[in-house]
Protein backbone atom coordinates (compact mmCIF):
# COMPACT_ATOMS: atom_id res chain seq x y z
CA UNK A 1 0.00 0.00 0.00
CA UNK A 2 1.34 3.53 -1.22
CA UNK A 3 0.41 6.65 0.01
CA UNK A 4 -1.55 9.05 -2.28
CA UNK A 5 1.08 11.62 -2.07
CA UNK A 6 3.96 9.29 -2.30
CA UNK A 7 6.42 10.72 -4.81
CA UNK A 8 4.46 13.33 -5.76
CA UNK A 9 5.30 15.84 -2.71
CA UNK A 10 1.05 15.06 -2.00
CA UNK A 11 -0.26 17.25 -5.02
CA UNK A 12 -2.98 15.14 -6.25
CA UNK A 13 -6.49 15.75 -6.71
CA UNK A 14 -8.42 13.44 -3.42
CA UNK A 15 -12.43 13.24 -3.42
CA UNK A 16 -12.92 13.09 0.64
CA UNK A 17 -16.05 11.80 2.06
CA UNK A 18 -17.59 12.34 5.70
CA UNK A 19 -20.53 10.84 7.42
CA UNK A 20 -19.51 9.71 10.93
CA UNK A 21 -22.11 11.94 12.97
CA UNK A 22 -24.71 14.28 11.40
CA UNK A 23 -23.22 16.42 8.51
CA UNK A 24 -23.03 14.50 5.45
CA UNK A 25 -19.42 16.28 3.30
CA UNK A 26 -17.48 15.84 0.36
CA UNK A 27 -14.45 17.78 -0.31
CA UNK A 28 -11.82 18.38 -3.09
CA UNK A 29 -8.17 18.96 -1.81
CA UNK A 30 -5.49 19.32 -3.70
CA UNK A 31 -2.05 19.01 -1.64
CA UNK A 32 -2.88 21.08 1.12
CA UNK A 33 -5.45 23.57 -0.76
CA UNK A 34 -9.26 23.05 -0.83
CA UNK A 35 -10.73 22.94 -4.09
CA UNK A 36 -14.04 22.24 -2.80
CA UNK A 37 -15.69 21.74 0.70
CA UNK A 38 -19.83 20.79 1.10
CA UNK A 39 -21.28 19.95 4.22
CA UNK A 40 -25.22 19.44 4.49
CA UNK A 41 -25.90 19.47 8.45
CA UNK A 42 -28.62 17.83 10.30
CA UNK A 43 -28.82 20.08 13.10
CA UNK A 44 -32.04 21.26 12.43
CA UNK A 45 -33.62 17.60 12.03
CA UNK A 46 -32.38 16.71 15.18
CA UNK A 47 -32.72 20.04 17.29
CA UNK A 48 -36.12 18.49 18.60
CA UNK A 49 -34.60 15.37 20.49
CA UNK A 50 -31.93 17.26 22.02
CA UNK A 51 -28.79 15.31 20.02
CA UNK A 52 -28.72 12.82 17.69
CA UNK A 53 -30.37 10.45 16.75
CA UNK A 54 -28.26 7.82 14.71
CA UNK A 55 -31.56 6.12 12.78
CA UNK A 56 -32.63 9.87 11.51
CA UNK A 57 -29.02 10.74 10.79
CA UNK A 58 -28.01 7.36 8.63
CA UNK A 59 -30.90 7.69 6.61
CA UNK A 60 -30.70 11.30 5.89
CA UNK A 61 -27.16 10.38 5.10
CA UNK A 62 -28.47 7.85 2.25
CA UNK A 63 -30.11 11.10 0.57
CA UNK A 64 -27.98 13.58 0.95
CA UNK A 65 -24.57 11.52 0.37
CA UNK A 66 -24.37 11.61 -3.99
CA UNK A 67 -26.17 15.17 -4.15
CA UNK A 68 -23.33 16.48 -1.94
CA UNK A 69 -20.16 14.72 -4.11
CA UNK A 70 -21.96 16.14 -6.88
CA UNK A 71 -21.78 19.58 -5.28
CA UNK A 72 -18.11 19.10 -4.45
CA UNK A 73 -17.01 17.92 -7.53
CA UNK A 74 -17.84 21.28 -9.56
CA UNK A 75 -17.12 20.99 -12.54
CA UNK A 76 -14.40 18.40 -12.58
CA UNK A 77 -15.54 14.95 -13.00
CA UNK A 78 -14.83 11.19 -11.37
CA UNK A 79 -11.69 10.50 -13.81
CA UNK A 80 -9.99 13.88 -12.32
CA UNK A 81 -9.82 12.15 -8.77
CA UNK A 82 -6.75 10.27 -8.46
CA UNK A 83 -7.87 8.60 -5.09
CA UNK A 84 -10.79 8.66 -3.08
CA UNK A 85 -10.94 9.40 1.16
CA UNK A 86 -13.59 8.24 3.67
CA UNK A 87 -14.35 8.31 7.48
CA UNK A 88 -14.08 4.72 8.48
CA UNK A 89 -14.35 5.29 12.08
CA UNK A 90 -15.02 6.18 14.92
CA UNK A 91 -18.60 7.58 14.92
CA UNK A 92 -22.44 6.55 14.88
CA UNK A 93 -21.92 2.89 12.62
CA UNK A 94 -24.61 2.78 10.74
CA UNK A 95 -24.00 6.55 9.25
CA UNK A 96 -20.34 5.90 8.74
CA UNK A 97 -21.57 2.82 6.94
CA UNK A 98 -23.37 4.91 4.05
CA UNK A 99 -20.30 7.16 3.31
CA UNK A 100 -18.19 4.23 3.44
CA UNK A 101 -20.39 2.13 0.39
CA UNK A 102 -20.37 5.64 -1.57
CA UNK A 103 -17.03 5.54 -1.25
CA UNK A 104 -16.41 2.36 -2.09
CA UNK A 105 -18.74 2.36 -4.83
CA UNK A 106 -17.27 5.94 -6.22
CA UNK A 107 -13.92 4.54 -6.24
CA UNK A 108 -14.10 0.88 -7.99
CA UNK A 109 -15.95 2.23 -10.37
CA UNK A 110 -13.23 4.40 -11.61
CA UNK A 111 -10.48 1.82 -10.53
CA UNK A 112 -9.02 4.43 -7.99
CA UNK A 113 -7.12 3.57 -4.74
CA UNK A 114 -9.31 4.02 -1.41
CA UNK A 115 -7.74 5.69 2.02
CA UNK A 116 -9.72 5.03 5.04
CA UNK A 117 -9.50 7.52 7.32
CA UNK A 118 -9.91 7.58 11.17
CA UNK A 119 -11.92 10.73 11.88
CA UNK A 120 -9.57 12.22 14.86
CA UNK A 121 -6.82 11.79 12.72
CA UNK A 122 -9.09 13.79 10.06
CA UNK A 123 -9.37 16.29 12.95
CA UNK A 124 -5.19 16.84 13.55
CA UNK A 125 -5.11 17.09 9.84
CA UNK A 126 -7.76 19.72 9.33
CA UNK A 127 -4.25 22.14 10.88
CA UNK A 128 -2.32 20.79 7.46
CA UNK A 129 -4.71 22.68 4.90
CA UNK A 130 -3.93 26.32 4.18
CA UNK A 131 -1.42 28.53 3.21
CA UNK A 132 0.15 28.41 6.25
CA UNK A 133 0.14 24.69 7.63
CA UNK A 134 1.39 24.34 11.12
CA UNK A 135 4.26 21.69 11.16
CA UNK A 136 4.93 19.03 14.02
CA UNK A 137 6.06 18.55 16.85
CA UNK A 138 3.04 20.02 19.00
CA UNK A 139 0.76 19.72 21.70
CA UNK A 140 -2.81 19.51 20.52
CA UNK A 141 -5.89 19.43 22.35
CA UNK A 142 -8.53 17.63 20.17
CA UNK A 143 -11.85 18.50 21.58
CA UNK A 144 -15.74 17.46 20.22
CA UNK A 145 -18.96 15.95 20.77
CA UNK A 146 -17.73 12.63 21.32
CA UNK A 147 -13.93 12.95 22.30
CA UNK A 148 -11.82 14.86 24.15
CA UNK A 149 -7.69 14.00 23.82
CA UNK A 150 -4.60 15.69 24.54
CA UNK A 151 -2.37 14.74 21.84
CA UNK A 152 1.31 14.67 21.58
CA UNK A 153 1.73 15.38 17.71
CA UNK A 154 5.55 14.89 16.10
CA UNK A 155 4.81 13.82 12.38
CA UNK A 156 1.89 14.06 10.21
CA UNK A 157 -0.36 10.91 9.97
CA UNK A 158 0.38 9.91 13.70
CA UNK A 159 -0.27 10.94 17.45
CA UNK A 160 0.28 9.79 20.71
CA UNK A 161 -2.52 9.98 23.50
CA UNK A 162 -1.19 11.60 26.49
CA UNK A 163 -5.19 12.33 28.10
CA UNK A 164 -8.60 12.01 27.23
CA UNK A 165 -12.18 11.57 29.13
CA UNK A 166 -12.66 9.48 31.59
CA UNK A 167 -16.49 10.29 30.98
CA UNK A 168 -18.51 12.80 28.82
CA UNK A 169 -16.60 14.30 26.25
CA UNK A 170 -16.32 18.16 26.57
CA UNK A 171 -19.06 18.68 23.87
CA UNK A 172 -21.20 16.24 25.01
CA UNK A 173 -20.93 18.01 28.64
CA UNK A 174 -22.00 21.58 26.44
CA UNK A 175 -24.82 19.95 24.60
CA UNK A 176 -25.83 17.92 28.04
CA UNK A 177 -25.46 21.34 29.54
CA UNK A 178 -27.79 23.49 27.37
CA UNK A 179 -30.82 20.85 27.78
CA UNK A 180 -30.56 21.72 31.42
CA UNK A 181 -31.10 25.23 30.45
CA UNK A 182 -33.44 24.71 27.96
CA UNK A 183 -31.30 25.60 25.06
CA UNK A 184 -30.76 24.45 21.41
CA UNK A 185 -28.90 21.90 19.63
CA UNK A 186 -25.96 22.12 18.86
CA UNK A 187 -25.62 22.95 22.62
CA UNK A 188 -22.13 24.70 22.59
CA UNK A 189 -23.10 27.08 19.93
CA UNK A 190 -25.80 27.78 22.38
CA UNK A 191 -24.04 28.01 25.31
CA UNK A 192 -21.35 30.21 24.08
CA UNK A 193 -23.68 32.38 22.39
CA UNK A 194 -25.72 32.83 25.72
CA UNK A 195 -22.30 32.80 27.81
CA UNK A 196 -21.44 36.29 26.37
CA UNK A 197 -24.28 37.84 28.61
CA UNK A 198 -23.70 36.81 31.46
CA UNK A 199 -21.50 36.80 34.81
CA UNK A 200 -18.50 34.14 34.93
CA UNK A 201 -18.28 34.42 38.38
CA UNK A 202 -22.25 34.05 39.22
CA UNK A 203 -21.32 30.31 39.83
CA UNK A 204 -18.45 28.31 41.38
CA UNK A 205 -18.98 24.75 39.54
CA UNK A 206 -16.04 22.63 40.44
CA UNK A 207 -13.10 21.86 37.98
CA UNK A 208 -12.48 17.95 38.10
CA UNK A 209 -8.97 16.98 38.62
CA UNK A 210 -8.06 13.07 38.02
CA UNK A 211 -5.07 11.35 37.77
CA UNK A 212 -2.73 11.87 35.04
CA UNK A 213 -3.65 14.04 32.35
CA UNK A 214 -6.89 12.80 31.73
CA UNK A 215 -10.68 14.46 31.73
CA UNK A 216 -13.95 14.59 33.55
CA UNK A 217 -16.59 16.59 33.00
CA UNK A 218 -19.75 14.33 34.61
CA UNK A 219 -19.27 16.28 37.73
CA UNK A 220 -19.69 19.59 36.49
CA UNK A 221 -22.74 18.05 34.51
CA UNK A 222 -24.18 17.50 37.70
CA UNK A 223 -23.74 20.34 39.73
CA UNK A 224 -25.56 21.99 37.08
CA UNK A 225 -28.31 20.28 37.39
CA UNK A 226 -28.20 21.26 41.04
CA UNK A 227 -27.74 24.64 39.96
CA UNK A 228 -31.05 24.56 37.70
CA UNK A 229 -32.98 22.78 40.88
CA UNK A 230 -31.86 25.06 44.05
CA UNK A 231 -33.24 27.62 41.64
CA UNK A 232 -35.98 27.01 40.55
CA UNK A 233 -38.23 29.10 38.88
CA UNK A 234 -35.53 31.86 39.23
CA UNK A 235 -33.58 29.32 36.82
CA UNK A 236 -35.04 31.00 34.08
CA UNK A 237 -33.74 34.57 34.73
CA UNK A 238 -30.42 33.35 35.57
CA UNK A 239 -29.71 31.52 32.52
CA UNK A 240 -27.01 33.69 31.45
CA UNK A 241 -25.00 33.78 34.38
CA UNK A 242 -25.33 29.76 34.84
CA UNK A 243 -23.88 29.06 31.04
CA UNK A 244 -21.01 31.42 31.46
CA UNK A 245 -19.82 29.83 34.76
CA UNK A 246 -20.77 26.31 33.11
CA UNK A 247 -18.31 27.10 30.15
CA UNK A 248 -15.56 28.97 32.51
CA UNK A 249 -15.27 25.33 34.96
CA UNK A 250 -15.11 23.20 31.06
CA UNK A 251 -12.93 25.61 29.32
CA UNK A 252 -10.13 25.92 32.60
CA UNK A 253 -10.54 22.08 32.78
CA UNK A 254 -9.02 22.38 29.00
CA UNK A 255 -6.78 24.88 29.33
CA UNK A 256 -5.62 23.50 32.71
CA UNK A 257 -4.46 20.39 31.13
CA UNK A 258 -2.83 22.06 27.98
CA UNK A 259 -1.20 23.99 30.33
CA UNK A 260 0.30 21.39 32.20
CA UNK A 261 1.66 19.99 29.29
CA UNK A 262 3.03 22.97 27.93
CA UNK A 263 5.14 23.13 24.63
CA UNK A 264 6.52 25.45 22.48
CA UNK A 265 3.16 24.95 20.05
CA UNK A 266 -0.15 24.50 20.87
CA UNK A 267 -3.19 23.56 18.62
CA UNK A 268 -6.43 22.84 19.44
CA UNK A 269 -8.98 21.00 17.14
CA UNK A 270 -12.61 19.88 17.19
CA UNK A 271 -15.88 20.88 17.65
CA UNK A 272 -14.88 23.05 20.75
CA UNK A 273 -12.39 24.58 18.97
CA UNK A 274 -14.86 26.86 17.73
CA UNK A 275 -15.42 28.29 21.24
CA UNK A 276 -14.60 31.54 21.96
CA UNK A 277 -13.66 31.36 25.61
CA UNK A 278 -11.44 28.52 24.91
CA UNK A 279 -9.97 30.61 22.08
CA UNK A 280 -9.52 33.69 24.28
CA UNK A 281 -8.13 31.44 27.17
CA UNK A 282 -5.28 29.50 24.75
CA UNK A 283 -4.30 33.01 23.01
CA UNK A 284 -1.14 31.74 21.55
CA UNK A 285 -2.89 28.40 20.11
CA UNK A 286 -3.27 27.88 16.10
CA UNK A 287 -6.95 26.36 15.52
CA UNK A 288 -8.46 26.23 12.19
CA UNK A 289 -11.00 28.11 10.75
CA UNK A 290 -14.10 27.84 12.17
CA UNK A 291 -15.60 26.06 9.33
CA UNK A 292 -12.89 23.12 9.68
CA UNK A 293 -13.44 22.88 13.75
CA UNK A 294 -16.64 20.60 13.12
CA UNK A 295 -16.82 17.51 11.17
CA UNK A 296 -16.19 18.36 7.54
CA UNK A 297 -14.67 16.58 4.32
CA UNK A 298 -11.49 19.06 3.82
CA UNK A 299 -10.06 17.41 6.96
CA UNK A 300 -10.20 13.62 5.79
CA UNK A 301 -9.09 14.31 2.63
CA UNK A 302 -6.02 16.12 4.15
CA UNK A 303 -5.51 13.39 6.30
CA UNK A 304 -5.51 10.68 3.70
CA UNK A 305 -2.26 12.53 2.33
CA UNK A 306 -0.44 10.84 5.13
CA UNK A 307 -2.58 7.40 5.19
CA UNK A 308 -1.85 4.14 3.16
CA UNK A 309 -4.09 3.94 0.28
CA UNK A 310 -5.68 0.55 -0.30
CA UNK A 311 -5.42 -0.32 -4.14
CA UNK A 312 -8.91 -2.29 -6.17
CA UNK A 313 -10.40 -4.50 -4.91
CA UNK A 314 -8.88 -5.13 -1.27
CA UNK A 315 -11.11 -2.29 0.03
CA UNK A 316 -14.36 -4.00 -1.30
CA UNK A 317 -14.32 -6.17 2.47
CA UNK A 318 -12.98 -2.67 4.19
CA UNK A 319 -15.68 -2.20 7.19
CA UNK A 320 -16.56 0.89 9.85
CA UNK A 321 -16.02 0.96 13.57
CA UNK A 322 -17.41 2.96 16.02
CA UNK A 323 -14.81 3.28 18.74
CA UNK A 324 -11.67 4.54 17.94
CA UNK A 325 -8.99 1.74 17.73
Amino acid sequence: MERPGAGTGGEVLILGIETSCDETAAALVEGGEIVSNVVSSQAHLHARFGGVVPEVASRHHLELVLPVVREALGEASLDDLEAVAVTQGPGLIGALLVGLSAAKALAWSRGLPLVPVDHLQGHVASLYLGPEPLEPPFTCLLASGGHTLLLDVRERGSFAVLGTTLDDAAGEAFDKGARLLGLGYPGGAEIDRLAREGDPDAFSFPVARVPGLDFSFSGVKTALLYAVRDLGDEAEARRADLAASYQRAIVQALVARVREVGGERIAIVGGVAANSELRTALPEAVAPPLELCTDNAAMIASAARYADAIPPPGYLALDAYAQAV
